[in-house]
């Protein structure tokens, strides 16, 4: 990918990810139970995709789904389910509930602009890496994300 337009996901994800967590740390539990949604529920539906995601990127090492749209993929899966999926967005909920807006939200934005900063330094992450080891690392990486959607989805199945 070209910088140019690595950058723009790059944003894109980062915007996405960063107002997802503020909007459900604000809003969460109403947003859910607006639709009669369980945080179990949630749990599980998103390691349900979670899991789809990490099969992606086992088998074909990135995300063949969606159109055309270079920014889509900014979205899914890096916004969400990856960055700002299920247990994340638990997390601010619960975080909300027990500590307060400002200490979510800050957070919340302490670790999107560490993400942000990551994210920009993956030009010279893969130079070092190479493609032989940026494909290593996508699978070996896959398969734990592999496993954190089963841990979300067994979560969500106790919690019910």
């Amino acid at each position: 990918m070209q910088e140019k337009e690595r950058n723009s996901i790059v944003k894109t994800t980062v915007i996405t990810a960063g107002g997802l967590l503020m909007i459900f740390a604000i809003a969460g539990t109403q947003i859910l139970s607006i639709f009669g949604i369980t945080l179990s529920s949630f749990m599980i539906a998103g390691g349900i995709l979670l899991f789809v995601v990490s099969i992606e990127l086992l088998t074909h090492g990135g995300w063949r789904f969606g159109g055309t749209i270079s920014d889509e993929s900014g979205v899914v899966p890096l916004a969400f389910p990856l960055l700002a999926g299920p247990g994340a967005i638990t997390t601010v909920i619960l975080s909300f509930q027990t500590s307060g807006l400002m200490v979510t939200l800050l957070s919340i934005a302490i670790v999107i602009g560490i993400t942000c900063v990551i994210f920009f330094l993956t030009g010279s992450i893969y130079r070092i890496l190479g493609r032989r080891g940026s494909l290593i690392i996508t699978r070996i990486l896959a398969v734990l994300v592999a496993a954190i959607a089963v841990q979300y989805v067994v979560d969500g199945l106790k919690t019910m």
